[in-house]
């Protein structure tokens, strides 16, 4: 269950590498528009629900409460993304590209958090690897 998780945890990761990528696409678009960052949106989706099972695969799999919290994060800030971009389009103009910025700040931290999954998952799927010392 615990290699299940790291590899759950790797998906993760990359779909969160790939959101940057798609955010880059869309916003370096020669005519950027909103359909530039449909498949932005789309994976975001799939961010929310992979950070979701991540989360429910730690909890069965027992892990420390730590990466459990940590899962459930990402799940949160991933909801988040989708807040923000709202309040950003609701406001328009200078104040909601402001807003914006925050969607970016706050897609670094899911990726922090991500890593930090990845990384703690890795260590407790090697054999021989108490729990403890993995958080």
């Amino acid at each position: 269950m615990r290699k299940f998780l790291t590899a759950l945890a790797a998906l993760l990761m990359l779909a969160v590498v790939a959101q940057f990528f798609l955010a880059a696409s869309g916003a370096f678009d020669p005519a950027p528009n909103d359909e530039s960052f449909q498949p932005h949106r789309a994976l975001g989706g799939g961010v929310v629900l992979i950070a979701l099972v991540v989360t429910v695969v730690a909890a069965t799999a027992r892990v420390p409460g730590r990466l459990i919290g940590t899962s459930g994060l990402v799940a949160g800030l991933a909801v988040l993304q989708f807040v923000i971009a709202a309040i950003a389009t609701a406001l328009d103009g200078t104040p909601g590209g402001l807003v914006f910025g925050l969607h970016a700040v706050n897609g670094l931290a899911i990726m922090a958090a991500s890593g930090r999954i990845v990384r703690q998952a890795g260590q407790l799927s090697r054999p021989g690897t108490p729990a403890r010392q993995a958080s």
